[in-house]
């Protein structure tokens, strides 16, 4: 694994999206904004960024995120064991990556169902109601609904919610 890099992994909260979701990062700093931004709850790297540590970035990293460090057997024996880091050694065959990575993930999942849901009740409500509407109306699967709203929400600039309103209300966004 590049040591300059790392993959921050989400267990992905929508019910259409069952499987994670992995972003490269170039800096500790970028891992730590995207963890807080996107409440990624995995993270995967090597000893080493350009701006710090492993070590360094799990203990700035949420209580709700966990690190996969792997490198070097070396370097490993440098850092401490502590809650929400995991240790692997470099280089690691197949099976204990994947081992390593189920349970990464498996922590990952435990940890973003504590999370609070970043939809009111309300709000996912809306949400599923306007997707009922797109599936019956134009046949589509809900995933394609799902796609057809959030594109409509990007596109507009508003939030997938009021999106979910204006389509409900047979309102058109504003160019």
């Amino acid at each position: 694994m590049d040591q300059r890099a790392s993959l921050a992994c989400a267990h992905i909260d929508q019910s259409y999206d069952q499987f994670p979701a992995c972003l490269l990062c170039r800096s500790a700093d970028q891992v730590k904004r995207l963890v807080r931004q996107q409440r990624l709850t995995a993270v995967v790297c090597g000893y080493k960024f350009p701006d710090g540590t492993a070590e360094e970035l799990a203990g700035e990293l949420p209580g709700f995120c966990t690190v996969l460090l792997l490198a070097p057997r070396g370097l490993l024996e440098l850092v401490p064991e502590r809650p929400g880091l995991l240790r692997l050694p470099a280089p690691a065959g197949r099976r204990e990556l994947l081992a390593a990575v189920e349970e990464l993930l498996r922590l990952g999942e435990e940890a973003g169902a504590l999370l609070p849901p970043r939809r009111s009740r309300e709000e996912r409500e809306v949400v599923e109601r306007a997707k009922e509407r797109l599936m019956a109306r134009n046949g589509m699967t809900e995933e394609e609904a799902h796609r057809a709203l959030r594109r409509r929400s990007m596109d507009c600039r508003i939030p997938l919610a009021d999106a979910a309103r204006m389509l409900l209300d047979g309102e058109r966004p504003a160019p």
